[in-house]
């Protein structure tokens, strides 16, 4: 009787033991202290797409710190698709070994050789959107390879996703990237479809919220089952996300297209100044080893890029829009604001402010600009040149699909 009184209290403690489980809890939260600002970079897939190897990869490593782009900040040099060989016998993922002969690894190593940072693509389905080997099912081997090679950002994909649900994908890679013990930026690529805003704050550091953009000022490209944007119509998606955003966790409204020849000088400069406005990382998607004096006077301009990068962390916000032309104001530390005057029609505008009669409060921020009790310098951040205070009405021409971009500088 005894033995079987035994018996009975060893399988009542097996079976307690295994409806308990072991316990184990999964940490779901990012990497904190990461992407402070909006991550600067470059990315291959705008300029490369599929074209992707290693010598690729240290040429424009190089070109970032030859070009200035090192000096201006940006930090990352990320390979997107396709860069993916097969998996070994225990599921291990490696480089293409005809593109990438000298391994992840080399690579990373040479990168960060440059003082830079590498950074990775893959995706939440069983294929990537290229149709190389994703991660469902092996996230914690692959985590664990990212951090072996010295991997600093991952771009994690939606594709041939079927049957997942975004919030609970993301959260898995965000658990295997805590396990695997580096500290990784997670960029949440699904899209915006699952208003990933929403969840996406303690899972990743920044989330896009649109299809893919387009190399176009003012269009979309219909692709039969799914659409691309132009950089205005990715910028109007934008409106309602800016109370998302700060220090550490970014609306994403995709990479940029500066520098790939389809935009004049001008809608260039547009689209990366309200990238800036918008606090959006700045990835270029160019071909950096070969750029004109234009593109890298845009891509490196320090005034814009320190609005990207202020301190707040603050998205900017549209304030009017008459006749195509548009004004955006971003609060800035010290009580400084950048103010955007935006041209999206085809013909030269206007525009004229009396700031004594200017007040602007910004709810989200608690910000205040105010022209009748507080004084600012005005400087042009295109054209460098101071341009008085505000003691004085301002008005300037804005031309056709171009901006006119100013910091006020409390005087204190």
């Amino acid at each position: 009787m005894k033995k079987l009184l035994t018996l009975f209290s060893l399988l009542s403690l097996t079976c307690f033991a295994f409806g308990q489980g072991n316990n184990y809890v999964q940490n779901y939260t990012k990497y904190e202290g990461l992407a402070l600002t909006p991550p600067m970079g470059w990315n291959s897939w705008n300029k490369f797409a599929c074209n992707v190897d290693e010598n690729l990869i240290k040429s424009i490593a190089d070109a970032m710190v030859s070009s200035g782009m090192k000096d201006a900040g940006y930090t990352y040099i990320n390979i997107d698709d396709c860069w993916h060989g097969d998996r070994d016998s225990l599921g291990f993922i490696h480089p293409d070994p005809k593109r990438f002969p000298s391994g992840m690894k080399a690579l990373a190593d040479y990168i960060h050789s440059k003082g830079l940072k590498i950074g990775i693509y893959s995706d939440a389905g069983s294929q990537t959107c290229g149709g190389r080997p994703g991660s469902r099912g092996y996230e914690f081997q692959d985590a664990m390879t990212y951090a072996a090679w010295g991997i600093d950002y991952l771009k994690y994909d939606w594709c041939n996703t079927e049957g997942l649900k975004a919030e609970g994908a993301y959260k898995t890679i965000t658990a295997a990237l805590r396990r695997a013990g580096r500290p990784i930026v997670l960029s949440i690529c699904e899209w915006g479809n699952d208003k990933p805003w929403e969840w996406g704050k303690t899972v990743g550091h920044l989330w896009r919220t649109t299809g893919d953009i387009y190399n176009c000022f003012d269009c979309i490209e219909d692709h039969g089952t799914w659409k691309s944007f132009g950089t205005m119509q990715i910028l109007d998606m934008q409106d309602g996300l800016r109370k998302y955003a700060g220090p550490g966790h970014w609306n994403d409204p995709d990479m940029l297209e500066v520098g790939n020849g389809k935009l004049t000088p001008r809608e260039d400069r547009a689209h990366f100044t309200m990238w800036a406005m918008l606090a959006a990382p700045l990835i270029a998607g160019n071909d950096i080893r070969n750029m004109d004096k234009e593109t890298v006077e845009v891509l490196t301009n320090k005034d814009i890029i320190a609005i990207n990068q202020d301190s707040l962390g603050i998205q900017g916000f549209k304030h009017t829009s008459v006749d195509s032309l548009q004004t955006w104001l971003k609060p800035l530390k010290g009580g400084d604001w950048a103010i955007c005057f935006l041209n999206r029609s085809k013909s030269e505008k206007v525009v004229s402010l009396d700031w004594k009669k200017v007040i602007i409060q910004d709810s989200l921020s608690g910000k205040e600009l105010n022209g009748q009790t507080s004084t600012y310098t005005l400087k042009n951040l295109w054209t460098k040149k101071k341009t008085g205070t505000t003691k004085k009405p301002f008005s300037t021409k804005v031309p056709a699909r171009d901006v006119v971009v100013l910091r006020l500088e409390l005087i204190k």
